[in-house]
């Protein structure tokens, strides 16, 4: 379960300022509705993918404590 702030909040803050939690919880929100996407929603999806990939935060191999996806708990 996501705890954390929510999109009306996080809408006023440069995604550069967002937890990798907060990328990480919202993307896979987006990935389940992205047939649903009006086009706001579409750029503000593609923006968090931006973020993501300049971070780095792509983990292709897991570790002893943690799996292959940043977790948004």
């Amino acid at each position: 379960m996501y705890v954390g702030r929510d999109m009306t909040e996080l809408s006023m803050i440069p995604k550069s300022k967002w937890k990798d939690s907060e990328l990480a919880f919202f993307h896979h929100s987006f990935q389940q509705i992205a047939p649903y996407l009006n086009a706001e929603g579409q750029a503000i999806h593609r923006e968090i993918i931006e973020e993501i990939e300049a971070r780095g935060v792509k983990r292709t191999e897991a570790t002893y404590t943690k799996g292959t996806r940043p977790s948004y708990d």
